[in-house]
């Protein structure tokens, strides 16, 4: 009969010879293994450093790039948009840093800015389209007429437009009486914000993205109705810009994205997204300037832009001096 003594034994013997074992293994594998660690630490180390200097290397020559656009803006954009009005739009979630630079390099570029409307989340809220459609029925003129296929946001940019933006230089920095409740309407239903002579018809419009793309269920509903709204404010007005940042790859909620996969909206509304650059800016004034001239085009480094910039304007034939004239 087998006592406890050996049950005692074997078990003693087991975990010696694991013991024996671990011991023998670690000690056989021990250098190789950490030869083989150090090997890779020192290799991605190296790795890194090298991308360091690479990344400092591309910033530094970025800065000296925008450096030098920034001081040459105002020769690049000089007399572009002399005579032109402006509105700035901006959205939920756009940058002030970045409309502040805009508003600059317009100015620099001889253009005059209107005002300022700031749409608020309220005006995107997806649950909230019956309110919208209930001002807009009560607001419009008689002899306004949207779209069977329309949009809530595209029936209210086409109301809002009408008090805002003008086809017509002769109306620019006037109201539309017809439109003379619209702005104050919507601003006491916390849909938007007025800054400046809004009211005073610009001719020019340049809506601001948002800084990132929207998130949530509703982004998609967020970024299509911004996209409504800059159609809304090209059809009313001589042209529109939309400017913003584009991440990486295209998302869902980015309204830049969303207005480029539009056919048909992106044939009339131009965008621009390195907006937050320098060249980008400069690239904002020249996209409005083919505006005005009824051409578009999606411009910058992001997913969707077609080129960097709008070519080179074509200059104006010189006249000639036939032989016999002096």
């Amino acid at each position: 009969m087998i006592d406890f003594r050996y049950h005692l034994v074997s078990i003693v013997a087991i975990f010696l010879a694991l013991a024996v074992g671990i011991v023998l293994g670690t000690t056989l594998l021990e250098e190789p293994a950490v030869r083989s660690a150090q090997e890779m630490t020192a290799q991605l180390t190296k790795t890194k450093e090298e991308l360091r200097v690479e990344i400092d290397t591309l910033q530094g020559r970025q800065a000296g790039n925008d450096a030098f656009i920034d001081s040459a803006t105002p020769e690049l954009v000089a007399g572009d948009l002399t005579g032109q009005r402006v509105l700035l739009i901006e959205t939920p979630g756009s940058s002030t840093a970045v409309r502040e630079s805009a508003e600059k390099v317009l100015d620099q570029a001889g253009a005059e800015i209107s005002g300022r409307v700031t749409l608020t989340e309220k005006f995107l809220d997806p649950k909230g389209v019956g309110v919208l459609d209930g001002l807009v029925n009560q607001l419009k003129p008689v002899n306004m007429i949207f779209p069977p296929t329309g949009t809530s946001w595209g029936r209210a940019s086409t109301l809002l437009a009408s008090a805002l933006v003008t086809t017509d230089p002769a109306q620019a920095g006037t109201p539309n009486a017809a439109a003379g409740d619209v702005l104050s309407t919507f601003e006491a239903g916390g849909l938007l914000s007025v800054e400046g002579d809004a009211d005073e018809r610009a001719t020019l419009a340049v809506m601001l993205a948002p800084e990132r793309p929207y998130e949530g269920e509703g982004a998609e509903v967020q970024a299509a109705a911004l996209v409504a709204v800059a159609d809304g404010f090209d059809a009313a007005g001589r042209g529109t810009v939309l400017a913003g940042i584009v991440p990486p790859v295209a998302m869902p909620g980015d309204v830049i994205s969303a207005l480029r996969d539009e056919g048909e909206v992106s044939k009339r509304v131009s965008t621009v997204d390195i907006v937050d650059m320098p060249l980008g800016r400069v690239v904002m004034v020249y996209s409005l300037r083919e505006q005005l001239s009824g051409r578009a085009g999606q411009y910058g480094v992001g997913p969707g832009a077609s080129a960097p910039m709008p070519p080179p304007a074509t200059p104006s034939p010189s006249p000639t001096t036939s032989d016999s004239g002096s």
